[in-house]
């Protein structure tokens, strides 16, 4: 059966990737029929209205779906197709309270041509009374006109009526809620890196977090990754090498601001296991496949180097006894970090999601970019996972991109030939061992020195 998901007009390269993933994490099978990146309305193709239900019930970027009744260019062409497609459907909704409901996308009607519009649907003899209000029956009239970016990007010329027009038998609502719920301007504990909510239950579906699923960011910080997944069912764990960041701050502690607070106001407590202090290069976590998901914003090491764990010449540092004490068992001690490559650190953790994956695992890790990669991108790969999906979000001249990948069942491999065989060039400073902070600064650079030019 074909139905209509009416998509939310934001982060446009991530709608279908979620939904596929989603579609995955419920268990059903999805067949995208119609999918425009310039148009909210998505068509496809499922088994039935469980099945879309189940889809949509934890679907973040679209806004609900319906059983597609009808779709024409126009509206003559419209009710032709709802006869033939639904015309041995119409006496099973016989005295059924009913409403209607008209969407325009890039398009208005004024409100004498909307009851128009409506009316002309009565051959369907529909003879139930008008319920505006939770209705068991809803049908959506749904109209597509040239969108500003055809006009720009496509070139597209306008038109006073509409290039497409679809009816729908409402089914459900999506859990887009959520993104109000989860709002950071709500949160006991945020910092200034913390991902936003709606790209953050995104990102716990296109790892696929559930029920019975464990789930780990080793970039834990305030938590926003555990929370969304804990959301979704999954029980959560994290690390990082701050501790302050998932246990507050001494005046945070004083005021019970830690990432604890957050589980405990969206009730959430059972879902979270633990949070440690750790880098990726030097876990505590076995060395077996035990996570279900991992997802993760690594630090991008812009305004500071990237630190690992260890000294810059690699040289071991014996322990010192202290008052009767290792120093390194002592309050307040700070062990030594050395400066570590961007390149480095993408690697490193797709090793770590070779090794701690289940089969059919997923990692979702996010990845500042430049946009004069956006052509021939090089994402990074490992030959044990394959790239489900990589999404982007703009930021003028720079980027990041959510990149998902799977972990291969043992004895199968992906192809690594177009991903990023570059290894790290050698060096000590942050600039030569992160080439996106290179070009960040050098645009910034340009900028700055353009702008003080025309201030002369």
């Amino acid at each position: 059966m074909e139905y209509m998901i009416r998509l939310a007009q934001c982060h446009e390269t991530f709608r279908v990737p979620e939904l596929q993933s989603v579609a995955t994490a419920v268990g059903v099978d999805l067949e995208i029929v119609s999918y425009d990146e310039f148009s909210p309305y998505c068509i496809v193709k499922l088994q039935n209205d469980e099945a879309a239900r189940a889809l949509i019930s934890r679907t973040i970027l679209a806004k609900d779906i319906s059983e597609l009744w009808g779709q024409g260019t126009n509206y003559d062409e419209l009710h032709a197709d709802v006869r033939k497609r639904t015309s041995h459907l119409w006496a099973d909704y016989h005295g059924i309270p009913l409403a209607f409901a008209l969407y325009g996308f890039c398009g208005k009607r004024s409100q004498d041509k909307r009851l128009e519009i409506i009316r002309s649907f009565a051959y369907m003899g529909l003879t139930g009374p008008i319920q505006l209000k939770n209705p068991p029956l809803q049908f959506i009239v749904m109209e597509k006109y040239v969108s500003d970016s055809e006009v720009n990007i496509l070139g597209a010329s306008r038109t006073k009526e509409p290039r497409q027009v679809f009816l729908g038998r409402f089914i459900a609502k999506s859990c887009r809620d959520a993104i109000d719920k989860y709002d950071l301007k709500k949160r006991q504990y945020i910092s200034t890196t913390s991902m936003d909510a709606e790209l953050s239950l995104v990102t716990a579906n296109m790892a696929l977090a559930a029920p019975g699923k464990v789930f780990f960011d080793p970039f834990v910080g305030t938590g926003s990754f555990m929370v969304t997944a804990s959301h979704f069912g999954a029980l959560t764990l994290g690390s990082d090498i701050d501790p302050r960041s998932f246990r507050g701050k001494d005046e945070e502690k004083e005021k019970g601001k830690n990432i604890k607070a957050n589980f405990k106001q969206y009730d959430i407590e059972s879902k979270f296991l633990d949070a440690f202090t750790s880098d990726l290069t030097n876990t505590p976590l076995r060395n077996a496949q035990l996570l279900d998901g991992i997802v993760c914003d690594p630090p991008y090491g812009v305004r500071e180097g990237l630190r690992v764990l260890g000294t810059r010449d690699g040289k071991v540092i014996e322990p010192v006894m202290i008052d009767g004490v290792l120093n390194y068992y002592r309050p307040g001690y700070i062990p030594p970090k050395r400066p570590y490559g961007f390149e480095a650190l993408q690697r490193d953790v797709l090793d770590f999601a070779v090794r701690s994956l289940v089969p059919n695992g997923r990692l979702a890790m996010w990845m500042p970019t430049s946009n004069d990669e956006a052509v021939e991108f090089p994402v990074p790969m490992h030959p044990n996972l394959e790239v489900v999906a990589v999404s982007v979000q703009y930021f003028g001249n720079w980027a990041r991109r959510l990149m998902t990948y799977r972990r291969l069942p043992d004895g199968e491999v992906s192809d690594i030939s177009k991903g990023r065989s570059k290894a790290d060039e050698r060096g000590i400073s942050a600039d030569e061992l992160n080439r996106f902070r290179r070009k960040f600064f050098a645009r910034n650079y340009e900028i700055t020195s353009e702008a003080k030019k025309a201030a002369q």
